[in-house]
Parts: C-alpha cells; structure tokens; sequence
C-alpha cells in the first residue's frame, strides 16, 4: 500500500524542522525514544505520527502542531475535508531539499545583521536578472 500523501507532507515537515535545527535523526529519536530507523519512517511517510507523537514532536521542535499541515495541498487529503486551500502559489517542493534547508541554516548563523540584509539583496537582484531571461550578470 503507497504511502498516504498527507503522511507524506507531515513527514517532510518533520524533516525540513530537524534539519534546520540541525539534529540528526538520531538525537531527536533519543529525545522521542525512538530508533532514528523510526525517525526515517515518519519522515518517508511510510508509518503515521499519532496524534500523541505529533504533539510531542511539536514541542521538541519548538513549533506549533499546525505547522506540520502548513501548506498542504487540497488534492492531498481525501476530498479536500478539513483542508484548507493554500494561501498563494508557491513550489513547496523547494523548501523540503536539503540544499535549501541548508542554505537557510547557513543564512541564520550570520550574526550581523547588515551583512545578512546585504546577503540577501544580492540574492533577490540575481534571482531577478535570472527571472527576467538575463542569465549573465553584468560586469
């Protein structure tokens, strides 16, 4: 039997929350009693988090227990009950890759402000000269 979607969603939110934290599924296995082979299994979707378990990994991961349903598709969940439509339009797949939870991570460990503010602008500029089909940058 294929995993269910929502499962798979809840489980991919488990893993982007570890990884930014920067545990290892080892760690949070210990902090849950869990082997980190059952961490795997929440994180594939391929067992289901019980109610108990998510409200337990909420707190460990210091976030809300919605925040494991943020962003799931209506398509996802059996006729759409109890989901809400997404907000905007945007390609959740990216924020599941580890190159982009790392980035984030890396992000956040600069501790002067201004030089993450100037980070920041020079990605948005060149992501925005790529947007508009001018792949170089000028010299």
């Amino acid at each position: 039997m294929a995993n269910h979607p929502v499962d798979v969603h809840v489980g991919s939110r488990v893993r982007m929350r570890r990884t930014l934290l920067g545990l290892s599924q080892q760690k949070l296995g210990g902090k849950l009693g869990l082997t980190f082979q059952q961490v795997q299994k929440y994180e594939r979707g391929a067992n289901r988090i019980g109610a108990s378990r998510l409200f337990e990994l909420s707190e460990i991961l210091d976030v809300p227990p919605s925040f494991f349903f943020e962003g799931i598709p209506t398509d996802s969940a059996r006729d759409g009950y109890g989901v809400e439509e997404p907000e905007e339009e945007f390609e959740h797949k990216y924020l599941g890759k580890r190159e982009t939870l790392e980035l984030v991570r890396a992000y956040y460990k600069i501790t002067d402000i201004e030089v993450r503010k100037r980070i920041f602008d020079v990605i948005k500029s060149v992501s925005g000269q790529l947007e508009s089909g001018d792949e170089k940058l000028s010299d």
